[in-house]
């Protein structure tokens, strides 16, 4: 076990948020201490014992979730995840702790506690001082305040020295089943919990713990759902985008556009293309994770273990989207196809691929490929740097009561950078979209990128580069909701904590 970077960028909110309250530990806390050696003798049993007592409160011998829970909050920790800590200790799986498992607990968990102490205590002098604290954040790229660090110290530190030490650290951290300070990231994490009809934004960052648990998977799988959800929820809304996007050029309205379809081929075609657009967010999502975690192996070297900087966030998370979007692209195609296609035209998804390979070869499902990779690039760029700035903002102003920044920061944070990276993107997934939907077997001449934009520009003005964009925002805040809720739903269903 090693703590590399020293200090996480979520360790100044935890450490803001665990400080909420003073512990307000029994009598026999300080006195239930480990030996730096892992032995303990008999004093410190006894006085383990007492403080067992103290949450066996039916004196079964037991301590169960609900106790430990209970005599925790008695004492002021009110940030304790109580059922991990259960879950972790339980050896024999009765769902209960006897004596022996709360003391292997107490053991185990303060010799993580005593490296993650040496990690922060950079001049080995036994206490970790504001400056340290200073300079391991400063080493992660964030700078913080004197007084922000101060703010950090004064939440641990009991006896007003303005130094934390291996004992006030110990029993502030104590109940608190933190491995590694990469467990404390998932708070921000945005890319999986919210989708407004795009891919392109840059992976989250997963701890070790979570990729050995297959906790990532499971997230990645509710994600997806999120995603099917509510991309089927604001489908008529992406129909009327894509529409507006290859025929507003005529003077063609929002309401005109959908009233047209509407009476094309009734209700239903304001669903036509949701269904590929549905299927390809499970491999799209697996093939940019997965291709993010290897660049980001080739990025970091032999720091194994260490996080990537935000400067290298998006250099992986742009390669990564670009890979995936090399990959899957030919579905983009077959949406844009679909979604514009008139009753009658195809009979489905794979008459739509048999027709598109014979009259206009393979070559037709990469148009508008260039225009589209391209976009990765201020998609990506701009959501992740407008991202960081409110979390960063949010952070150094508000997190002294919780770390937890809770469901309407987080989505409205979320929607910000998502719909800045939209905007930044948007007239070259406008000149994509057109270039997809570019027949050859209809006779009209195959503009390229450098060519669409200049037919655009020189026919609708500079507007008609954001043809479109008054559905494409009108779903952002359904699309959101809808993908949050089923996202939160889907994870507490496949077992995976809040």
């Amino acid at each position: 076990f090693s703590l590399l970077n020293s200090l996480s960028f979520p360790l100044l909110s935890e450490l803001f948020h665990m400080g909420e309250a003073r512990s307000r530990f029994p009598s026999c806390w300080t006195w239930a201490r480990c030996q730096d050696n892992g032995v303990s003798d008999p004093e410190q049993e006894k006085r383990w014992a007492e403080l067992f007592d103290q949450l066996d409160l039916n004196k079964d011998g037991r301590v169960d979730v609900n106790e430990l829970r209970t005599g925790l909050t008695d004492w002021g920790v009110v940030r304790s995840e109580v059922d991990e800590i259960v879950r972790m200790s339980d050896t024999n799986h009765d769902g209960q702790l006897d004596f022996e498992e709360f003391t292997q607990y107490l053991r185990t968990h303060e010799k993580e506690l005593r490296l993650m102490f040496r990690s922060l205590d950079r001049n080995n002098d036994g206490h970790i001082d504001v400056g340290e604290i200073q300079l391991s954040l400063r080493s992660l790229g964030v700078n913080v305040s004197t007084e922000q660090a101060s703010r950090i110290l004064q939440s641990i530190d009991r006896d007003g020295t303005m130094t934390i030490d291996w004992n006030e650290w110990r029993d502030h951290f104590l109940f608190n089943p933190l491995h590694n300070m990469e467990d404390i990231a998932h708070y921000w994490k945005h890319s999986l919990m919210l989708d407004i009809g795009e891919q392109l934004t840059v992976p989250d960052e997963f701890s070790e713990k979570e990729r050995r648990s297959g906790v990532v998977w499971r997230q990645l799988v509710a994600g997806a759902m999120a995603g099917a959800v509510s991309r089927t929820g604001t489908a008529p809304l992406d129909r009327l985008k894509v529409f507006l996007q290859v025929h507003g050029s005529s003077g063609v309205s929002l309401f005109g556009g959908l009233r047209g379809m509407v009476q094309e081929g009734g209700l239903r075609s304001l669903w036509r293309g949701n269904g590929i657009n549905v299927l390809k967010i499970a491999p799209e999502s697996a093939i940019k994770f997965m291709a993010y975690e290897q660049i980001k192996w080739l990025i970091r070297g032999s720091k194994e273990g260490g996080s990537l900087r935000v400067q290298e966030r998006f250099i992986a998370g742009s390669l990564a989207g670009a890979t995936a979007q090399t990959i899957i692209y030919p579905m983009e195609v077959l949406k844009t196809r679909l979604t514009l296609r008139k009753t009658g035209q195809y009979s489905g998804m794979a008459d739509c691929a048999k027709q598109i390979l014979r009259k206009e070869g393979v070559r037709a499902f990469y148009k508008g490929y260039v225009p589209n990779t391209l976009g990765i690039i201020p998609y990506a760029g701009i959501d992740l740097a407008v991202y960081e700035t409110l979390k960063n903002a949010w952070l150094q102003r508000y997190c002294m009561g919780s770390a937890d920044p809770g469901v309407l920061v987080l989505l409205g944070c979320g929607t910000v950078s998502s719909t800045c990276g939209q905007l930044a993107s948007y007239p070259l997934a406008l000149i994509r979209t057109r270039m997809q939907a570019q027949a050859s077997a209809d006779g009209a001449p195959q503009l390229s990128m450098v060519g669409q934009f200049k037919h655009i520009v020189s026919h609708e003005g500079v507007p008609g580069l954001y043809r479109g964009i008054a559905p494409n925002f009108l779903k952002v805040i359904p699309a959101v909701s809808i993908s949050y809720v089923v996202y939160e739903h889907m994870k507490k269903a496949l077992g995976v904590g809040s």
